[in-house]
């Protein structure tokens, strides 16, 4: 008899993002993502919070700083959503998102661009905000589905 208590996709999927957002260097927010092909369950790309590519981690700050665009760590960072679309070899077009935070605004511009066709998050403490009013705007009218994780 098989086994019963293997992962099903979705939680795979989120594992996987789960598992990319380890890779952030980010002290207090790490966030990891996974675009995947909703027939064929391939993972399509991966990405997480972080420097661009070459960039030394050491030179750059962590810290945020709305007082000093300059030594503010958003300045420089690239989103987990935007790596993962940079980092994809294929279209993602129909494509299924799993995100380990809700996308903010600029994100959820990427993902409607690259018309993907769900996005599944897992903490929402950004949806509630301006920035996430805007992102679910975007997302419903570029008509990607939205839904919150659920085990």
């Amino acid at each position: 008899m098989k086994r019963q208590d293997y992962l099903d996709w979705n939680n795979y999927f989120m594992e996987m993002a789960k598992l990319t957002a380890r890779r952030s260097k980010d002290p207090c927010c790490q966030v990891g993502c996974c675009i995947c092909d909703p027939e064929t369950h391939n993972i399509l790309a991966i990405g997480y919070n972080g420097l661009p590519i070459g960039f030394n981690d050491d030179e750059f700050p962590w810290e945020k700083d709305k007082t000093n665009f300059v030594s503010d760590k958003n300045s420089y960072v690239v989103h987990a959503e935007a790596n993962a679309i940079l980092n994809a070899s294929a279209s993602i077009k129909g494509a299924t998102v799993y995100v380990t935070m809700f996308p903010c605004n600029e994100c959820a511009k990427l993902l409607a661009q690259r018309r993907v066709g769900k996005v599944i998050y897992l903490d929402d403490r950004y949806k509630s905000k301006p920035t996430g009013e805007v992102s679910l705007k975007i997302l419903e009218t570029a008509g990607i589905a939205v839904e919150e994780f659920k085990k």
